[in-house]
């Protein structure tokens, strides 16, 4: 927001500038690749945005991202398709995840490819020591990644989350807190936790 408290929205460009206003004061990255009239309203998008590849990101014509996070590691690839809209939601990649065309997704969502620690109990506390102030991140155990999907035409609401290796179909409506953990076909209707499909008309 501008020093007027009014929303103010920027041509995303790699390496360009910040929005005006913007109380943020983080780069905006040379690696990705974006299409025409791609707006966002804060460099906070890019707050923890660390890919090295080429491109680590990649957008598409007339999309928005309204306090949006696009979160990457130094292998992570994140791609948004043309007339997407995210709003105030966590895109998170280690891997790899794919955001189709004509996909809203809203405040509160958390799309993730990786459970960024390992499951088993012993690795996770050698975990919790090498990434703590006294640790060293180099000796963290591997942990499980798998590309995540979405689909065109997908909406998908308040709170909800994505979890790794999901392929969320075409069509498809992920109702609010919804928590997917596995692959659902195109045109359906998910909710709960687990996510389960209530209405499937395939799209």
């Amino acid at each position: 927001m501008n020093s007027k408290g009014k929303l103010v929205f920027s041509l995303l460009q790699p390496g360009g500038s910040i929005p005006e206003g913007d109380w943020c004061n983080f780069p905006i990255p040379l690696n990705m690749e974006v299409g025409i009239n791609t707006m966002f309203d804060s460099s906070f998008v890019f707050r923890k945005y660390f890919s090295e590849l080429t491109p680590g990101l990649k957008i598409g014509n007339h999309v928005t991202l309204q306090s949006a996070e696009l979160a990457a590691g130094k292998n992570g690839y994140i791609e948004i398709g043309d007339y997407s809209y995210l709003s105030s939601a966590w895109i998170i990649a280690e891997n790899k995840i794919i955001i189709g065309d004509y996909v809203f997704i809203a405040g509160g969502v958390t799309i993730v490819d990786s459970d960024f620690h390992p499951l088993d109990p012993a690795a996770r506390l050698t975990d919790t020591i090498a990434i703590s102030t006294i640790g060293d991140k180099s000796r963290r155990p591997k942990f499980e990644s798998a590309p995540v999907i979405i689909e065109d035409d997908v909406w998908i609401g308040f709170n909800a989350t994505i979890l790794k290796g999901v392929t969320v179909g075409r069509g498809s409506v992920i109702q609010p807190g919804a928590v997917v953990s596995k692959s659902i076909p195109p045109g359906s209707i998910v909710s709960g936790n687990p996510a389960e499909v209530r209405i499937y008309e395939h799209a």
